[in-house]
């Protein structure tokens, strides 16, 4: 149910999400693309996204950013949005003190979010999905050890196959990238692929099971 979480510009409206088996060992902040052009916790691809990790178990907390929906403030071209994700994760370890923690961001969410998740040491995974690599600076990851998972549409035109291979050779292990062939940067179309992407390499990495409906 929807909720206002405290953050330096106020509150953030959010989305708390306990699936019906809650296996009580993560959970997840979901950071959504930009909200200059539309974005926020309920664009599609982080609302499913959200669902195929409650279908393992996970808690997920889908939160806008500020000046998007009921959250205070306003745009600040990342820099305050990086203060938004530290009190989502925040949020997250007070409501879940023994559960793995873990970000993911979608285009502009994941730029944001990966920067605030490499300084973060609560942070144990990071996913990111439809990478901007044409038009923001993610060099930053270039010696994160976090376990990263990338997922990217064949087709993005902000982040094409030439571009985001060699930005992700670049990157610290571990890592994982996995296309979604035929899909643009939005996942329209795909979006059971890339929930399929995301159940598939936390089976893989962690072991873990399929509890819940997608």
């Amino acid at each position: 149910m929807p909720l206002l979480i405290p953050s330096p510009a106020g509150r953030l409206e959010a989305l708390l999400t306990e699936p019906k088996v809650f296996r009580g060992e993560w959970a997840f902040a979901l950071c959504h693309p930009h909200p200059q052009f539309g974005g926020s916790m309920r664009t599609k691809a982080i609302f499913r996204s959200a669902r195929a990790l409650q279908a393992l178990g996970m808690a997920t907390l889908q939160f806008n950013f500020r000046g998007v929906g009921e959250s205070s403030g306003e745009y600040d071209e990342g820099r305050g949005e990086k203060e938004d994700v530290h009190a989502a994760v925040d949020f997250l370890q007070q409501r879940f003190p023994k559960c793995r923690l873990g970000l993911l961001g979608f285009s502009f969410g994941s730029w944001v979010g990966f920067q605030a998740g490499v300084s973060d040491d609560r942070i144990v995974q990071l996913v990111g999905l439809g990478i901007p690599i044409r038009i923001s600076d993610f060099s930053f990851l270039s010696e994160c050890r976090t376990p990263k998972l990338i997922i990217q549409g064949s087709l993005d035109e902000f982040g094409p196959p030439d571009d985001l291979q060699k930005w992700f050779e670049s990157m610290a292990e571990p890592k994982q990238l996995t296309w979604v062939e035929g899909s643009t940067h939005l996942f329209e179309g795909k979006i059971r692929e890339l929930q399929q992407a995301l159940i598939d390499y936390f089976v893989g990495r962690y072991g873990m099971p399929f509890v819940n409906p997608i």
